[in-house]
């Protein structure tokens, strides 16, 4: 028998960061969500990623009350490093731009928006797959899936909102298929480990090296994070721990790292996109259901910030009465960032790493454009400016 329906205002597929922000932002406002995930909320708390957090996004977080860690087991980084060719350089964010980023991982965002949403009894519904959104076009879409004992489920909203990632059931309703965007693929990857030791440096590390690129990267007092370059088809368990040291201090010689047990180990490919459209009728895009960057430049969850901070405030205007004029120049406001960020992105990624076809023409124009950066007041201020996170539109 087909579920009853359930009836709110804004129902959002994905529990997230950005479909959990969305959710707070819309309870301060009075306005009622339904938030489903297929995942079970440990397996939520256990997704595992890095997080550099834009200042902006460390001021919405705390100022809304969405989290209070993030100032006192976040840590602040005032610039980061540069290094090529056995030289460091550093990008004095303070200095060059009067603002830092703030080194807190993503699972630690996610712990602290679903402690602050069930504590203010929010309807976020665990194990809940979502397997299609309807009637985009009409004034009552729809989102259908099942729950985890197999049952139907049925949710009717004002409006339906994809956070569910890369895979998102949302975009196809958006755009008409789950690809349907623009597209590129690197051809390289990050082979990334996580390891027992203390940190290397007091700042992240981005080091382009003859041998390939690396991040020295942390996590904690005692676990660090750290990636190298590689082939995207790379076994992550092919390797040794002492030949994965060993690439790793060649890539950043001149320093001596921190080493110490891996625990942990991934590759992770490199990928752009962005949907065709980021709305249809009432069936809105957001976070990684709507784009994703390579990580070099540290832009993927303070993107999705940015499309709910948008998006937020389109609804709240929706719900006071004002109509849908804002709601509609969502698509309009959020790209505007998003092709900014994908640039950079796709620059930083570009400078620092090697492609397999590289002459040695581009290998020394490569580094012709490290020394032009870190050269240049105003290279430098550019890339504090954008790694920091562009001031929000209002």
């Amino acid at each position: 028998m087909p579920a009853a329906p359930v009836r709110t205002q804004v129902a959002i597929v994905g529990a997230g960061p950005a479909g959990l922000l969305l959710s707070h932002l819309l309870h301060r406002d009075g306005i009622d969500s339904i938030v489903v995930d297929n995942r079970s909320r440990a397996d939520i708390e256990k997704t595992i990623r890095a997080g550099i957090l834009e200042s902006g996004t460390v001021d919405l977080l705390v100022e809304t009350g969405a989290s209070e860690r993030v100032l006192t087991d976040g840590h602040r980084h005032d610039g980061i490093d540069l290094q090529f060719q056995g030289a460091s350089h550093r990008i004095d964010f303070e200095k060059l731009v009067g603002r830092g980023v703030y080194l807190y991982p993503q699972h630690e965002v996610l712990k602290d928006l679903l402690a602050r949403r069930l504590e203010d009894g929010a309807d976020i519904r665990f194990e809940h797959e979502a397997r299609e959104v309807l009637d985009e076009d009409s004034a009552t879409p729809r989102v259908v899936g099942v729950d985890a004992a197999g049952e139907p489920f049925e949710i009717v909203a004002d409006f339906v909102i994809g956070a569910d990632g890369s895979r998102s059931v949302a975009r196809t309703a958006v755009v008409g298929s789950l690809t349907g965007g623009y597209f590129r693929e690197y051809p390289f990857a990050w082979f990334g480990i996580l390891c027992e030791a203390p940190p290397s440096s007091e700042e992240l590390i981005y080091a382009n090296s003859d041998s390939g690129f690396a991040l020295i990267s942390q996590r904690s007092a005692t676990v660090q994070r750290m990636y190298l370059q590689c082939d995207p088809e790379q076994d992550p368990n092919a390797w040794s721990d002492a030949q994965i040291w060993d690439s790793l201090q060649t890539r950043v010689a001149g320093r001596e790292l921190h080493e110490g047990p891996i625990f942990q180990r991934d590759v992770l490919r490199f990928r752009s996109f962005v949907a065709h459209k980021l709305s249809k009728g009432r069936v809105f895009l957001v976070g990684d259901a709507a784009h994703t960057v390579p990580p070099t430049g540290a832009k993927g969850m303070n993107l999705a910030v940015n499309d709910v901070r948008i998006l937020h405030e389109g609804l709240a205007s929706y719900f006071s009465g004002e109509g849908t004029a804002r709601v509609e120049t969502y698509e309009e406001r959020a790209l505007h960032r998003i092709w900014r960020a994908q640039h950079f992105s796709w620059w930083m990624t570009s400078m620092l790493h090697l492609t397999p076809e590289a002459s040695d023409f581009e290998r020394r124009r490569q580094i012709g454009e490290l020394e032009s950066v870190v050269s240049s007041d105003a290279a430098m201020t550019y890339l504090a400016e954008a790694y920091t996170g562009w001031p929000y539109a209002d």
